[in-house]
């Protein structure tokens, strides 16, 4: 039985399955598998989670790396309204295509992949630094106006 407190959300389609998990005062996790809808060009979906996403993570289920920089980025507290959404790339059709997109666009050819409003961060080792050293926190930072 799940509490009010930890409400726990699953959005299943003929064509996509998304989990959407909440936790009070931590990061929501939005995952996609499988088809996305509309089979959107790989550079479309990129592209697209950096402008609507607050956080955006191409990842692979599999990957350790991927599974560590998801377990911190699932403990930060993030803006009311504002949440982690995580492509796992094994699991969509079109997913070597969108990490080839992404080793295009950002030099980075591994997972995870991670951009924190629009602007790329790194993988995990980078995360790791991020949010040690507090840049995390502010590349967060809410800029007047957005």
């Amino acid at each position: 039985m799940l509490s009010a407190a930890r409400p726990a959300v699953s959005l299943l389609s003929s064509r996509s399955r998304s989990t959407l998990l909440t936790t009070p005062q931590k990061a929501t996790l939005f995952s996609l598998w499988g088809i996305l809808p509309n089979m959107n060009s790989p550079e479309k979906i990129v592209q697209d989670s950096l402008k609507k996403d607050f956080i955006s993570v191409f990842s692979k289920s599999w990957c350790p790396y991927c599974t560590r920089a998801k377990n911190l980025l699932a403990d930060v507290t993030l803006p009311p309204g504002k949440e982690v959404k995580v492509f796992e790339l094994d699991k969509l059709d079109n997913g070597a295509e969108i990490q080839d997109y992404l080793a295009t666009l950002t030099g980075q050819r591994s997972v995870p992949n991670i951009f924190v409003q629009g602007h790329h961060l790194g993988g995990s080792d980078d995360l790791v630094k991020a949010s040690d050293s507090g840049e995390l926190a502010k590349r967060m930072e809410i800029k007047a106006g957005l």
